[in-house]
């Protein structure tokens, strides 16, 4: 007599997806209010790139050390445990400069603990969804659509709150909300998923370095997500540059407030929320590469150009939803991608590789947004960003592995 199967269950996916969203919202809600605050304070671009770069590059380097402690203890903890840090780490900002001892020498090493711990917790919760959908019984890209759309209305809610907030109390003191939304992320993953599994037996008895090494053997041979990885990898780098020097400059010279930078972003996070949520709904049924290519040709260069020639702030809200439109279907096919050419017991170790890779510009974005402002001005740096993202993002569609992206299709259930 077969097996009866399990009962579908939405809670531990609802409460991924919770937890994202408050953990996301606290994110985009630092990433205005912390460059705001140390430009304001130092008056140098340069400076506020530095606090970007120091807190990116342990984002990433954790990142990929922290994927094999994934597989081997379970998202769960390292999901909490990260949350909980980031949370009692950026509430210190906030204390000591209303105390006044906050220098910018010790704003640097706080800021480098946030984005250690920030890495694992963000790459844990992602891990947990291809189980979480099967437990709903729904297709993958119906998980990785319902996780785009929570990061794009988080990005949505947590600059149009930022810039609000900032604009009010200053940048250190938006760091408070951030610090309690890291706070209750922890505690949903607490209440909604269930403690991790035990490995298998062989699993349990490699060690660690065996199993980093096997995550970067099995990405060594991936070409596809090894290509979508490097070429994700530029265009962060450019959006990094974008978000923490290049647009705040741009508001500061144009004598915009904080709220404006938290309109236009949240406006482009609106529309991509509004593409994920139809991405949750039929991408399963569309061909990827095109949907791909097309996403990121409207999603990229528009947004610097429109900067670049000091367009008003209605034209260029116009031209952010219009990408933001493209760019809600970008990572549900990114994550689609992974958790089906990767086994699930190596999620852990080959996922944090792959956002590494595509994550290890970023640290270098406000170094790169600062240094070409400092050198050739707002709008050159503008353009030269804008072109590069367009070279970046149609080359790699011609490589003949882009093709996989819509071979052997796997989906954990059947449609309900």
């Amino acid at each position: 007599m077969a097996a009866e199967a399990p009962a579908r269950s939405w809670r531990g996916l609802v409460g991924v997806l919770a937890a994202q969203a408050v953990a996301w919202t606290g994110t985009r809600l630092s990433a205005i209010a912390l460059p705001w605050f140390v430009l304001t304070t130092t008056g140098s671009a340069a400076q506020t790139g530095v606090v970007v770069f120091v807190e990116m590059t342990p984002y990433v380097l954790i990142q990929v050390l922290s994927g094999p402690l994934i597989d081997r203890v379970g998202p769960r903890r390292i999901s909490i445990t990260g949350d909980l840090v980031s949370m009692g780490v950026v509430s210190l900002i906030p204390l000591l400069h209303a105390a006044d001892l906050l220098s910018f020498g010790l704003l640097l090493p706080l800021v480098a603990v946030v984005g250690a711990f920030r890495g694992p917790a963000d790459a844990s919760k992602g891990v947990f969804i291809p189980a979480m959908t099967r437990a709903a019984r729904v297709p993958l890209e119906r998980g990785t659509g319902l996780t785009g759309t929570i990061e794009r209305l988080a990005s949505t809610v947590g600059p149009a709150v930022g810039g609000v907030v900032v604009a009010v109390v200053g940048g250190a003191y938006a760091l408070v909300i951030t610090a309690v939304l890291f706070g209750l992320g922890a505690a949903i993953i607490a209440m909604t998923t269930p403690p991790s599994e035990a490995p298998a037996d062989g699993e349990a008895g490699e060690s660690y370095l065996s199993r980093l090494r096997s995550g970067a053997e099995f990405l060594r041979k991936e070409r596809l997500l090894r290509s979508i990885a490097g070429m994700v990898a530029v265009t962060n780098l450019l959006d990094a540059a974008w978000a923490s020097v290049l647009l705040p400059v741009w508001a500061r010279n144009g004598g915009h407030s904080p709220a404006v930078i938290g309109f236009v972003v949240g406006v482009m996070s609106a529309f991509a929320a509004l593409s994920s949520l139809g991405s949750a709904a039929i991408a399963h049924r569309l061909p990827r590469r095109p949907v791909y290519l097309i996403g990121f040709l409207i999603a990229g260069a528009p947004r610097f150009v429109v900067l670049a020639l000091g367009a008003p702030v209605w034209v260029i809200a116009v031209v952010y939803a219009v990408s933001g439109l493209g760019s809600g279907f970008l990572n549900p096919i990114i994550g689609a991608i992974q958790f089906e050419r990767v086994p699930p017991e190596m999620y852990g170790r080959v996922r944090t590789l792959v956002v590494a890779v595509a994550w290890s510009g970023m640290p270098f974005g406000g170094l790169v947004g600062g240094g070409l402002i400092a050198l050739a001005g707002l709008s050159p740096a503008l353009l030269l960003c804008g072109a590069v993202y367009l070279v970046t993002t149609t080359l790699p569609g011609l490589q003949k592995e882009w093709a996989d992206m819509d071979r052997e299709r796997r989906r954990p259930v059947s449609q309900p």
